[in-house]
């Protein structure tokens, strides 16, 4: 039995408009190898930080985090006080730990909320100025929405990289 090809290869994702095809595969295509990782580790390797490396878990929380926050932006909102406290979360969880389903449970929320919104992004707004952060960075609705994508593919492959080294694959 062959695998399916790379989610970029099976066609349009429906109600996505074509700007937007290539945030929605990168999402579903980290969406799809993820918890495939997770299931096959240990809480010890999830946390396990080899070489003073950030661990798999942040890597996870961390995507979750980012793609809400990004997405936040994209929509020319400022981040929420929960948000807020999300982020310094992240700071710490290599020492709180939660639990595999806890942070699966986050990283699926996120993915799927960005998802869900994609469809409903105008065409007409993706040059649209948008700020980012306290200090007001100027970016527009698809260089968000683009940086969102790309951040989520670069810590996928970081978790999957991760996951050969604790794991010792050669």
């Amino acid at each position: 039995m062959t695998s399916p090809p790379p989610v970029w290869l099976r066609g349009p994702v429906p109600g996505i408009q074509p700007a937007l095809q290539p945030v929605a595969h990168a999402l579903m295509q980290v969406a799809e190898e993820t918890p495939v990782v997770l299931e096959t580790l240990s809480p010890e390797q999830i946390w396990a930080r080899p070489g003073g490396a950030a661990s798999i878990g942040f890597h996870v929380a961390h995507l979750a985090g980012s793609l809400d926050r990004l997405f936040t932006y994209s929509r020319g909102e400022s981040l929420s006080i929960e948000q807020h406290a999300a982020l310094a979360a992240e700071r710490t969880i290599d020492t709180t730990r939660p639990s595999v389903p806890e942070i699966l449970h986050l990283f699926r929320q996120a993915v799927d909320a960005a998802l869900q919104h994609l469809p409903t992004v105008p065409p007409a707004s993706l040059s649209a100025p948008r700020e980012v952060g306290k200090a007001r960075f100027p970016s527009t609705t698809l260089g968000l929405l683009f940086h969102a994508a790309e951040h989520s593919i670069r810590h996928g492959g970081q978790i999957i990289t991760m996951a050969r080294v604790v794991q010792g694959a050669k």
